[in-house]
């Protein structure tokens, strides 16, 4: 039976199921890989702490997304297209691990995140 996300552990299990699944979409995998390069044992502890403090105000994030996006979109166009697979992908590993008010809220923060990243660093 699914239980609410309830604390850090939830939040690491959370973005590591979703990180795999976004390093082989066929979309969007290859912004991480080809276009940011990223270094997983660096990006995924800096996520931990970023939605840890998204859902539960930790304070333990210090970083610009915005920023960060803002620059990864001047090296590939990042579009709609992009940021809705993030969101879907986002939501259908919420939704198969979690349920409750906080599986709920983080999936609207990240939709409310996502929406501001394109308005805002994309422009």
């Amino acid at each position: 039976m699914k239980h609410d996300i309830q604390n850090r552990e939830d939040i690491i299990k959370l973005v590591d199921v979703f990180y795999d699944k976004v390093k082989k979409d066929n979309v969007i995998g290859y912004i991480f890989s080809d276009i940011a390069h990223v270094n997983w044992d660096l990006h995924l502890p800096r996520m931990y702490d970023f939605w840890e403090n998204i859902l539960f105000y930790t304070g333990n994030f210090d970083g610009n997304p915005m920023m960060t996006h803002k620059l990864l979109n001047q090296k590939v166009a990042m579009d709609f297209t992009h940021f809705n697979r993030w969101n879907t992908l986002f939501n259908e590993t919420v939704d198969a691990l979690f349920k409750g008010e906080k599986a709920e809220e983080i999936k609207k923060r990240a939709m409310n995140i996502s929406k501001a990243m394109m308005d805002k660093a994309l422009n």
